[in-house]
């Protein structure tokens, strides 16, 4: 996943920072929330909806 996406990108239910994951193949949030979001083939899925709980 492009580096420059994820350092635009921020956590959409905390609006916290986020950090990619790449052996899990998740954006985590390292804000309050938790939340991860699955990266499928290369498509980081960010709705909340899809989100797991940490």
């Amino acid at each position: 996943m492009d580096q420059e996406l994820v350092s635009l990108l921020i956590c959409p239910n905390c609006r916290g920072d986020i950090e990619y994951r790449e052996a899990e193949q998740v954006i985590a949030c390292v804000g309050r929330c938790g939340y991860r979001y699955p990266v499928v083939k290369g498509i980081p899925h960010m709705l909340i909806g899809e989100a797991i709980k940490s």
